[in-house]
């Protein structure tokens, strides 16, 4: 290849081959399929990782403020790393404490699960429906058919902090470095300033998105538990947690924790206390998850609300059910290192940002452009 040197001005002869940027956009493709099998390949390792991370990264600025105040490395790692195993093992309990109480409740509800099960069939009898499939679906109305569907629903998370040795080691690993870490990025901040601003805009974002999601799930905890009592539904605090936990999930997380509450309200009070609860549910999830959430963390974490859904679906493919979890770290952090770090690529940011009003629409761009990392 050659270049004409005569204005200063490097350029390419016009007879140098140019790949067509139609292929380039194919390549690239073809890389990220290929990225993205790899990912799936390696899911049962890279999830307690990428869940690890989060947790680490969340907690990380008390190991920080205790250096600042001069405790030792190891008393700002021992109290990370208790802070990060007190929080793992909380909400991990919560989750297998509620399953398990669903579970002892169902020997209660036989003569109930008998009767909607009588109901059922008779109903599809009369719509013509033919025995076999008849007795499918009277197969699925008993205890046992209840436990399956909600150990399904809420099997990926218990599976992966099941695997306790390999999570409790990543995490242990990762408090450890986590101490001297923000030494070591500023050193190599004077070498590569735009990945390291990257990085600390993924630890940021990630520490404000678990803040919304904390504070807007203790908020439907308070009202859903308050719904639950005043409806007579067992264990209504104990539902409220379970909301609370699946609230980290964006925009379909209510629909896991609606599972028990609903299932005993039919089995307490039939269809119509069952139908209130879920419409109940609904309209308070869907104007604080689907309404007012999604701005609030588009605006902490700049993406959309589009943006939040399709990771929640994309990563949750990849990772399974705990994708559903770190969904929206794994797209900052994607973000960042596919995005935010190049200046070819920093015009994608505005078209996946949570957007801001009408009058300030026109700047975003040239701030986006002026950003600094």
């Amino acid at each position: 290849m050659k270049r004409s040197a005569g204005s200063g001005s490097a350029e390419w002869d016009s007879d140098v081959p140019v790949i067509p940027r139609g292929v380039v956009v194919l390549l690239g493709l073809a890389g990220a399929v290929v990225t993205v099998a790899g990912l799936r390949s390696v899911s049962d390792i890279l999830a307690p990782v990428a869940l690890a991370l989060m947790l680490t990264v969340t907690a990380s600025p008390l190991a920080t403020g205790l250096r600042r105040l001069g405790a030792p490395a190891w008393v700002a790692g021992a109290a990370l790393m208790t802070t990060v195993y007190l929080v793992l093992f909380g909400l991990g309990g919560a989750v297998v404490f509620s399953v398990a109480r669903l579970m002892d409740l169902m020997p209660e509800y036989q003569s109930q699960f008998a009767q909607l099960r009588a109901e059922v069939t008779n109903s599809l009898g009369a719509l013509g429906v033919d025995a076999p499939h008849l007795r499918d679906v009277a197969a699925m109305i008993d205890p046992s058919g209840v436990a399956d569907l909600v150990r399904a629903t809420l099997g990926g998370v218990l599976g992966v902090l099941s695997n306790g040795v390999f999570l409790i080691a990543v995490l242990l690993f990762l408090c450890l470095d986590a101490v001297r870490f923000p030494a070591r990025l500023g050193a190599a901040a004077a070498e590569r300033p735009e990945v390291v601003g990257v990085l600390r805009s993924f630890a940021q974002g990630t520490r404000r998105y678990l803040l919304v999601s904390t504070v807007f799930g203790l908020i439907v905890a308070v009202i859903d538990t308050v719904v639950l009592w005043a409806l007579d539904i067992p264990l209504p605090l104990l539902w409220g947690l379970l909301s609370f936990i699946t609230n980290y999930i964006p925009n379909v997380g209510f629909v896991v924790g609606l599972v028990p509450p609903a299932l005993l309200a039919l089995l307490e009070g039939g269809p119509q206390r069952m139908t209130t609860v879920i419409v109940l549910y609904c309209v308070v999830n869907f104007v604080i998850q689907s309404v007012i959430q999604p701005k609030v963390v588009g605006a902490a974490v700049g993406l959309s609300a589009t943006m939040s859904f399709l990771s929640l679906v994309f990563w949750t493919w990849v990772l399974g059910p705990l994708g559903a979890l770190l969904a929206i770290p794994l797209s900052l952090l994607a973000k960042g290192l596919l995005v935010d770090i190049d200046p070819a690529t920093r015009w994608i940011d505005p078209l996946i940002s949570a957007g801001g009003s009408e009058d300030d629409s026109a700047d975003a761009p040239a701030a986006t452009l002026n950003r600094p990392g």
